[in-house]
């Protein structure tokens, strides 16, 4: 049974979106858990992943959820940077 979590923002689903495609190196954000799976070794498929451990299906959602949150900070760090700095 999949979950379907709604951002808080619901004009937000299309940046977050696409922030997952970038820190997946991916052009389709429904791609994102199949590459992070290859590099993880997870043998996850399209479709039903019954034999998935728990342990697994974790890891591919923190490896992703993890990037996205870094890639986050960052950019909230340059805007940051940006305005006690601005450029003339």
């Amino acid at each position: 049974m999949s979950r379907r979590r709604r951002p808080l923002v619901p004009n937000a689903r299309t940046g977050l979106d696409a922030l997952k495609a970038r820190v997946a190196d991916v052009t389709d954000p429904d791609q994102a858990k199949y590459e992070v799976a290859r590099e993880l070794h997870v043998p996850l498929s399209d479709g039903y992943n019954g034999q998935l451990s728990s342990h697994d299906a974790g890891r591919i959602g923190g490896r992703l959820g993890g990037s996205m949150v870094k890639e986050m900070i960052k950019m909230g760090m340059q805007a940051v940077q940006n305005r006690s700095n601005p450029k003339t």
